[in-house]
Order: C-alpha cells, then structure tokens, then sequence
C-alpha cells in the first residue's frame, strides 16, 4: 500500500498501513484537539474517492491523534467563511463532498473516536460503517451552539441512527453525550473503555479485511442507500447551515467559543 502517495496528496492527513489491507487516517493537528483547518476540511472530502479506486486498501481506520478525534472546524476557517463569500461557497461544496464521498467510497470504514468528536470530525466518525467509541468519549454535533442550523451530516444520518426524538433532543438542545449513551441509543456501533479503543476498532477492520471484499463492498452499497433516500433533506440542512454564516447569530457564536462562555442569542444566555 503506498501509504507515501497518500501522503503527498493529502497532505493535511497523516497515513500508515501497519496491517495488510487496511488504510490507517489519522486526524492530527497538535494544541488543536485535531481541530479540522481548511486543507484538512479539503482532504477529507477528497480522500475518499482516492480509497475507493485503490485495490490495495480493504478496510479504512480512521483515528484522532492520541486521546482526542477532532474538535471540529478550527476557528479560522470558521471566521473566513463568516467574512469570505468565496471561502463559504468552497467550504460548502467541500462539506457536501465529504459526506457523499464517504457514502459512496465501496470500502468499509471504522472509526476510533476517543475524547472529544466535534462537527466535522463528528461527521466522519459517524458516517464510518462501524464506529467504536470509547465509553468516556465526548460527542457533540455542535452547530446550534456556534448559531447555525445542523448541518454536515446530522439530519443525514442522526434519526436513523437514534431515532427522531433523540435526533430532536440532542441536535437542538446540543447537549454533550458519553461514548456509553452514544451506544445505548444506537447512534455509535460499540462503547469500550477508552484504553481499548484502538485495539478494538482494529479487530473490528481485520475482521472486515479478511472477509469477502465484493461482499463487503456490495453489502455496503445497499445499506447505504438508507442514506441516500435522505439526501435531500441533508442537501436542505448544509443549504441552510452556510445560510445562517451570513447571519448575526454566528458571530455571537464564534465570539462565544472563542472566549470560552456561553453564548447570548437574542441577549438569552445558552442554559446547556
């Protein structure tokens, strides 16, 4: 597997391929929780179509850099696109290409979400075929706190995974769930304790990787028509996210994240 070219492609991205078969990712941005900067954003969307024409890959990992997934956007990118409509327009065509991409890509993906998954991280830990979590992970959609509506991959995905009252309650009110009550409502595949989750999110794509590849990959696909049956109200949902960067409410947001308070939407502090 020629993890290099990877590398040189995807450069924002970190690769390693320590298993026959199985393509390790690993999301990695130092002092940043693995915050997702703008070529990140971009490679992530792309990386899929890579995987999905290499016939040396059976099986991606996907991983943060050590104890945490990825806290999401990083703030810059954030303000660019508040500020930049060139940059908004880029970043939207990127986020619809992430989550159809991985959709479409024909080989298994895994996630290992350790820490925090935050809002584009989360999307890809979420839309991987099995996600494993850690027991004390911390899973937050994130976008109604930053005052825009849900976008990314949640009305994708989230009912379906959870059901539509807890899509409601978690998506609205944004609160935080454990990597445990992520896997007693069904929205993760597994919950171990955080010292396991590598170990066994990699059991989990061997056992992929030594199976029937044309099985694997066809099982895939019609499962994951259940996702393209929504695409139009994800599509609805991104429109309407980017919409809400052109309004007051996220610079109230931004300004909140950055200044580690609670945000004030219409002079309302947030009560989560």
């Amino acid at each position: 597997m020629d993890t290099a070219r990877y590398g040189r492609d995807f450069a924002s991205l970190q690769f390693a391929a320590t298993t026959p078969g199985i393509l390790e990712l690993v999301i990695a941005n130092k002092g940043r929780l693995n915050a997702a900067t703008e070529a990140m954003h971009r490679d992530l969307a792309q990386v899929w179509r890579t995987v999905d024409l290499d016939d040396a890959v059976r099986v991606v990992l996907v991983r943060g850099e050590g104890s945490n997934f990825s806290s999401g956007g990083d703030f810059d990118m954030i303000e660019r696109m508040i500020e930049d409509e060139t940059t908004l327009l880029r970043v939207w065509k990127e986020a619809s290409d992430l989550v159809y991409n991985l959709v479409n890509c024909s080989k298994p993906v895994v996630s290992a979400i350790r820490g925090s998954a935050v809002g584009a991280g989360l999307a890809v830990a979420l839309l991987a075929d099995v996600a494993v979590a850690a027991d004390n992970a911390r899973i937050l959609d994130g976008h109604t706190k930053l005052g825009v509506a849900a976008g990314d991959h949640a009305v994708l995905i989230w009912p379906l995974l959870c059901g539509l009252a807890k899509a409601r309650y978690y998506l609205l009110t944004n609160k935080t769930l454990t990597g445990a009550e992520a896997e007693r409502i069904g929205l993760v595949a597994v919950a171990v304790p955080d010292a396991q989750v590598i170990e066994a999110a990699f059991d989990v794509a061997r056992t992929l990787a030594a199976g029937s590849g044309s099985a694997m990959r066809f099982t895939k696909h019609a499962l994951s028509n259940w996702l393209r049956l929504a695409g139009p109200s994800f599509d609805t949902s991104l429109a309407l996210e980017f919409l809400g960067f052109r309004l007051a409410d996220v610079r109230e947001g931004l300004a909140a994240a950055r200044e580690k308070r609670r945000p004030r939407f219409g002079g309302v502090p947030d009560a989560s």
